[in-house]
Parts: structure tokens; C-alpha cells; sequence
């Protein structure tokens, strides 16, 4: 099984300060979608991996959660993608949970659910803390330049990077998607195999 770890906002869809708190606010990214359905049609299994403290901190609930989530794999389904299962972190920051990135609890679920070895599957997000949970977990770490880091000038991604070395940096999801499914189709590396 081949799979690939997402972040949500800022990789998939936009980024809000005050939170995406609706099917209605959760707008994708200019390709984001279609990259996601060429990685499915390439044989990529795809799952979030994204902290939602807008539960925690009460403004939206699990019903507006799973409504958004609802939406993004309606959109996708018009590309012939999907989503195949979305872990979340629930938790306000101040609760402390092992789940919320940057610590690495999503990843060792998703490594457990699927029993496969996370140093075999590639982690895609725009936050440090995106990073931090991939690295803690042994995935191979991708960062987009969208979101949070389309914010960043050079000298700020370098100091970023020093801390998650190794982290490879692409424009977006979609050059993300053409630069595995380039190596992918170059040779069988077992990148991402179970």
C-alpha cells in the first residue's frame, strides 16, 4: 500500500486566522484537488492529519466538521479522488494532548491503523509544526509553499528548515505530486510501500 500523510489547511484548502468553521470556508487551493486525484489514479492512498481546535475551543462541532469534510471529498470526487480517512487532533492547545502537531500522535495512528513503517510514508504540509510531527513520527517531510509557508521569505525558510532537516519544499500540492510521481515512475523505490 502506497500512502501519503496531508495536512488540511493551508495545503489542501485555504488558511483562515479565524479558523475554518464551514463547508462554506473551506475553499481548495488553485490545483490542490487535481493533484490529490492524479496521486489516487497513481495508486497513492491519501489521509489527513490536521489539528482542529476550533472544537476544542467551541466554534464549530463535529457535525460542522464532518460537513466540511463531506464537501472536500465531494469536490474531489468530481477529479475521481478521495480522502481516504481523516485523523484530527480536537484539543485546544492548552490541553496537552499527544495528538496535536507538532507532537507525532496522528502519525503513529495512522501508522498503526494502516500497520505500515511511517519512515516509508511521506508527510505533505505548510507549517512547521506540520514538520515537527512528520520528523518526531520518521516520515520523509515535504513542505508546500502555500499557507503558512507562502508567508515565509528566504531567509525564514532556511531558519526553518535547519530545524526539520532532510524536509524537501515544493510550490504547492501539485508540484508535490509531480515530483513523487515522477520518482515514482522512474524507479520502484518503495517509497511509501507497505
Amino acid at each position: 500500500m502506497k500512502l501519503i500523510i496531508l495536512d488540511r489547511d493551508g495545503t489542501i484548502n485555504e488558511d483562515r486566522d479565524d479558523f475554518v468553521k464551514s463547508p462554506e470556508e473551506w475553499v481548495p487551493l488553485p490545483g490542490a484537488l487535481e493533484a490529490i486525484a492524479r496521486l489516487n489514479h497513481a495508486g497513492w492512498h491519501t489521509v489527513l492529519a490536521t489539528n482542529q481546535s476550533g472544537l476544542g475551543r467551541g466554534l464549530f462541532d463535529m457535525a460542522m466538521l464532518n460537513a466540511m469534510h463531506a464537501r472536500m471529498n465531494q469536490m474531489l470526487a468530481k477529479f475521481g479522488g478521495r480522502i481516504d480517512a481523516v485523523f484530527f487532533c480536537p484539543h485546544a492547545p492548552e490541553e496537552q494532548c499527544e495528538c496535536r502537531k507538532p507532537l507525532p500522535g496522528l502519525m503513529q495512528q495512522i501508522g498503526e491503523r494502516y500497520g505500515l513503517d511511517l519512515r516509508e510514508v511521506p508527510i505533505v504540509g505548510d507549517a512547521l509544526r506540520d514538520m515537527q510531527a512528520g520528523m518526531a513520527a520518521g516520515c520523509p517531510t515535504h513542505l508546500v509553499r502555500t499557507g503558512k509557508a507562502g508567508q515565509l521569505d528566504e531567509a525564514q525558510l532556511a531558519t526553518m528548515l535547519r530545524q526539520v532537516p532532510g524536509t524537501q519544499v515544493h510550490a504547492d500540492l501539485a508540484a508535490f505530486a509531480d515530483a513523487l510521481l515522477h520518482k515514482d515512475g522512474e524507479s520502484d523505490s518503495g517509497f511509501g510501500r507497505l
